[in-house]
């Protein structure tokens, strides 16, 4: 049993120590502020120090070399704590501003609303507006999901409709600086921060259907008024708060999807935890099994239904976009 129990513990701390050292290189060699050699050096040095603790627990004298292994991981991790979001930056001029919100009565007013308009990716006419909404005019909840590389990921957005047939999307995204991009590794290793966009759906949904033509699809949700009011004003106060309080962007823990589901929680919607929110292409399917789409129509010809790319495209980046997408795409009785 002693020579079990020895084997199981050697092979938790060869996983942990293996675990480690892959996190630590990949840490400094994103984060450590120095030219590339040197965050390969500092890489290399701390896969070179996980192997040499590895091999060391198969020695006589194991125990030194973990002690410097851990010296070594815990100045690794006062470091990266001390890694601060970054209010100000060279932010790229679509992700510039974080909106901001005040709700007076059942008046909403929105400051930094994004309404570009769009030629090309870099074509544009930047426009950053205020909004007012009337909240007792809100009617329901709208999904888009955008797949830019395949079905298994795709982008996330919640468009909230009035009854004077003006949308209101949301999309959250990466606070990129110019020159920069996104990369769903680098953004495990507090690359780039958090942005919360409200915008015209012209904009931000109709930059992926008609000038980076990706395969956008729109899910009509079965929510009541109360709920979609409830959680619009719960993106404000998160909006606010990200104003306030920056917060790094992460690929799995803070990322479109997560996001919105823990505010959907936080207004009291149970959410059960399904392997759909990760690869959140399949999303529809998750919303579908919970009723949140409309039930009445089978999955697969709602999906069919879904994809708004030759609709937008006919219709253009008008005022008209939000009526000519929503065409044919079944709606719930909400």
């Amino acid at each position: 049993m002693r020579l079990v129990g020895k084997i199981i513990f050697v092979g938790i701390l060869v996983l942990l120590v293996a675990g480690l050292t892959v996190w630590s290189g990949l840490a400094l060699w994103f984060r450590l502020p120095m030219e590339e050699t040197a965050r390969m050096i500092a890489a290399g040095g701390v896969g070179l120090l996980g192997l040499t603790t590895l091999a060391a627990q198969f020695g006589k004298r194991p125990t030194r070399s973990l002690a410097m292994f851990a010296f070594a991981m815990a100045l690794i991790f006062i470091w990266w704590e001390s890694i601060e979001p970054p209010a100000d930056g060279n932010w790229a001029p679509d992700v510039a501003r974080q909106v901001t919100g005040e709700i007076d009565g059942d008046i909403l007013t929105l400051n930094d609303v994004r309404d570009f308009e769009w030629r090309s990716e870099d074509d544009k006419t930047q426009n950053w507006v205020q909004r007012s909404y009337d909240l007792t005019t809100l009617e329901g909840v709208d999904l888009f999901l955008s797949h830019w590389d395949g079905p298994e990921i795709a982008h996330f957005i919640v468009s909230f409709g009035f009854q004077d047939g003006r949308y209101l999307a949301w999309s959250v995204e990466v606070r990129r600086e110019v020159d920069g991009g996104f990369s769903p590794l680098a953004d495990f290793f507090k690359a780039n921060t958090l942005v919360l966009v409200a915008a015209e759906e012209r904009d931000v949904v109709g930059v992926r259907s008609n000038i980076r033509g990706e395969d956008v699809q729109l899910y009509r949700l079965n929510t009541s008024p109360l709920v979609a009011r409830t959680l619009l004003e719960e993106y404000v106060r998160d909006a606010n708060l990200l104003a306030a309080t920056p917060q790094f962007y992460n690929s799995v823990t803070t990322n479109c999807t997560t996001t919105v589901f823990r505010m959907v929680r936080a207004i009291g919607v149970n959410i059960p935890l399904d392997w759909r929110l990760l690869l959140n292409g399949y999303l529809p399917d998750f919303a579908y099994d919970q009723g949140a789409l409309d039930t009445r129509v089978p999955m697969e010809e709602l999906r069919a239904l879904s994809h708004i790319d030759e609709r937008a495209q006919e219709v253009g980046l008008t005022s008209g976009y939000s009526q000519a997408i929503r065409v044919g795409v079944p709606t719930p009785a909400r």
